[in-house]
């Protein structure tokens, strides 16, 4: 029944001291918090998915590329060498050791899944004792799982980089995925090439999407006829929303970006505090 005018809400009694004792401290903090973004790129090969994450130094500083595929020997960059999953996690776990760079490129994330990979079978014994020979030597699935625990290590330490004012931008090669559709058929989309098993459970591509401020799907531009052969010029376009054909999202772009060979347009969008308006 609706309290009148001239009713008050009862108070709740006080608490006892030792329960106040044990609630946990927060703070409510008001208004933008900077940090660095969150960006990952990815598309086919040669498309040139490692020049544009070097284009951000025209913007926004200095670039460090975290090289796992020898991706960057054409580009006068800044790099780390990376042959294994240890020397890169020896890097990310040390905001302040990049804290001089404007951001930190991983090229790319398809590789660094490998090393993960590699890791887990050499470090992690099977649950009944020994070793395994490869991920799905642990069984049922078991294997995937320590492979996206490490992964969310690593991504923890990647926030801990953007919270302290450093933009990551993580590179992905691409995969042709099947998107399941509760409401109809299914169908085929480009999607990036990470760990994503079809039960969900473990899906690296799925924890990096949510994790990311901005997923780019970078991509030649083509002409499908009406007998089903397709002609191109070479040109290029970031896509920075989903569509049917690919996985993308952005928190500030929503229209395509033609791409051209060292122009930082994108960059420019991304770090402009007017974001994409119309």
């Amino acid at each position: 029944m609706a309290r009148t005018p001239t009713q008050t809400r009862p108070k709740r009694p006080p608490k006892p001291a030792e329960q106040n004792e044990r609630r946990p401290a927060f703070e409510i903090v008001g208004g933008i918090q900077p940090r660095g973004m969150r960006t990952v790129i990815y598309g086919p090969g040669g498309v040139g998915k490692t020049e544009l994450a070097s284009l951000l130094e025209d913007v926004d500083g200095p670039v460090l590329f975290l090289d796992l595929e020898d991706g960057t020997d054409h580009l006068d960059v800044q790099r780390v060498r990376v042959t294994d999953w240890d020397t890169l996690r020896a890097v990310t776990a040390d905001p302040e050791a990049v804290s001089e760079y404007g951001a930190v490129v991983v090229d790319s994330l398809t590789k660094a899944e490998e090393h993960a990979a590699a890791w887990v079978v050499e470090n992690v014994p099977h649950e009944n004792g020994g070793s395994v020979s490869s991920v799905e030597g642990y069984g049922f699935g078991k294997g995937y799982t320590h492979v996206y625990q490490e992964f969310v290590a690593l991504l923890n330490d990647l926030e801990q980089m953007a919270k302290a004012g450093t933009n990551v931008v993580l590179i992905c090669h691409e995969c042709v995925a099947n998107v399941p559709n509760p409401t109809g058929a299914d169908w085929i989309r480009y999607e990036p090439r990470l760990q994503s098993p079809a039960s969900g459970k473990s899906s690296i591509r799925l924890r990096v999407k949510e994790w990311a401020d901005h997923v780019l799907f970078v991509a030649f531009d083509t002409v499908v006829s009406s007998d089903g052969k397709a002609s191109g010029s070479g040109t290029r376009t970031i896509h920075p929303q989903e569509r049917p054909g690919h996985l993308a999202k952005s928190r500030r772009l929503e229209r395509p970006i033609a791409y051209r060979r060292g122009d930082a347009e994108v960059w420019r969008q991304l770090t402009d505090e007017g974001g994409d308006e119309e």
